[in-house]
């Protein structure tokens, strides 16, 4: 039998957990200010004058402002000397002075003016004739802005967000730290309370719970719980499958620390695993593994995926994309998105540097049957890559 599978109840495991001792602090404001003049620098290189960051994760991360997008435009212009500028709707002053975390000129517009023009206006009394973008930003706002000022020349601002975003601080690790280490533990209790017959929703409302009762505020950030054949469809299937002797059991989930995130994924067997189950979930851990051993600084995000399919391709899966095999790439970046750049993909020639964060989850398909995917999270230092969160060490003992 698999150790740590069922043998407890929901309740049981929820009575016995207590809220996260080791809490990072959130992100200060010193740092913010970092962000800010490190943003000006790489604006000052991509030859843009201003940079205009819209509400989602980008504004969250140089602002605080925890917004998401909607039809209203709430941004930020950053111009390269001087205060930043906040562009949202009146009636919203005072839940943005509420949360509104760094130094700003607030610019606030009624329900039937045009907040594109306050921009337009922001960016003449400036002297910036060009602009970059958040390449988050919808279509909608990047359009109106240019009917508006229609001389202004509009740049991707990727290079300077995901320039600033991809490498994380050590409170930024911190934070990372907390959540993921928090969904681990949400992981073993989840498998305590299987028990033949379960349904997959009893299991995603306990993963919810007990991601609440530990100390993430809004429970799961998402969540897939899957049984048997499911797991072979790297997001499964529609419908709530009832848990059988002998099932693969794939188990994705997450929580939000701070704005920052965990994503992590655990597959066993309730009961007692056949050969090729087996077989099969020890290649997954030789992937995993080959992956983090390829991550050294300096060299390309593609080649980790490359080392990863390497194993599997070895092993006569594959190649490249083909069932059985990896349908999809090993891992990407992760921060205040639970996906961000870069990523472990063929074609990403981003350098691994110090401070980047990735997943690493080279998941095996054989498909109509079963998927194995083991997810841990790795972030870069000068020396090579470190875990997050320590790999699942066997199929009869997936904690340990």
């Amino acid at each position: 039998m698999t150790s740590g599978i069922g043998g407890s109840t929901a309740g049981q495991e929820l009575d016995a957990i207590t809220p996260w001792a080791d809490v990072a602090p959130p992100i200060g404001r010193e740092e913010r200010e970092h962000r800010l003049e490190k943003a000006r620098r790489l604006m000052h290189d991509a030859g843009a004058d201003a940079l205009l960051i819209g509400a989602g994760a980008s504004l969250r991360y140089f602002a605080g402002v925890p917004w998401g997008a909607s039809e209203r435009l709430v941004a930020m212009l950053l111009p390269r000397a001087g205060r930043p500028i906040l562009i949202a709707p009146v009636f919203e002053r005072g839940t943005l002075e509420a949360d509104l975390l760094i130094d700003a000129e607030l610019r606030l517009w009624e329900e039937d003016e045009c907040p594109s023009a306050l921009v337009a206006a922001a960016l003449r009394e400036t002297g910036a004739t060009t602009l970059a973008i958040d390449p988050a930003m919808a279509f909608l706002f990047v359009a109106r802005l240019r009917a508006v000022a229609p001389s202004l020349d509009l740049v991707e601002g990727s290079a300077v967000v995901d320039a600033c975003r991809m490498y994380k601080s050590a409170a930024e690790l911190a934070l990372l730290q907390q959540a993921k280490s928090m969904t681990l533990e949400v992981h073993r209790r989840a498998a305590r309370i299987l028990r033949r017959g379960i349904r997959a929703s009893e299991v995603a409302r306990f993963l919810d719970q007990a991601h609440r009762a530990i100390g993430a505020p809004a429970g799961n950030s998402f969540v897939i719980v899957q049984f048997g054949r499911a797991s072979a469809f790297p997001h499964g299937l529609p419908g709530d499958a009832q848990l059988d002797e002998g099932d693969v059991v794939l188990i994705d989930v997450g929580c939000v620390i701070h704005g920052y995130h965990s994503d992590i994924t655990r597959t066993y067997i309730f009961g007692e695993a056949d050969a090729e189950q087996r077989r099969i979930w020890s290649l997954e851990q030789e992937a995993q593994a080959a992956a983090f051993a390829a991550a050294r600084p300096g060299v390309p995000c593609e080649a980790v995926d490359y080392a990863a399919r390497a194993v599997l391709e070895k092993a006569g899966l594959g190649p490249d994309y083909r069932l059985p095999g990896l349908p999809h790439r090993t891992g990407h970046g992760i921060g205040l998105s639970i996906h961000e750049p870069a990523y472990l993909v063929r074609g990403d020639r981003t350098a691994l540097a110090p401070g980047m964060c990735f997943s690493n989850e080279p998941m095996i398909v054989i498909p109509d049957r079963f998927g194995v995917r083991l997810e841990d999270h790795f972030y870069m230092t000068e020396d090579g890559p470190r875990w997050f969160t320590q790999p699942s060490p066997a199929i009869d003992r997936p904690f340990g």
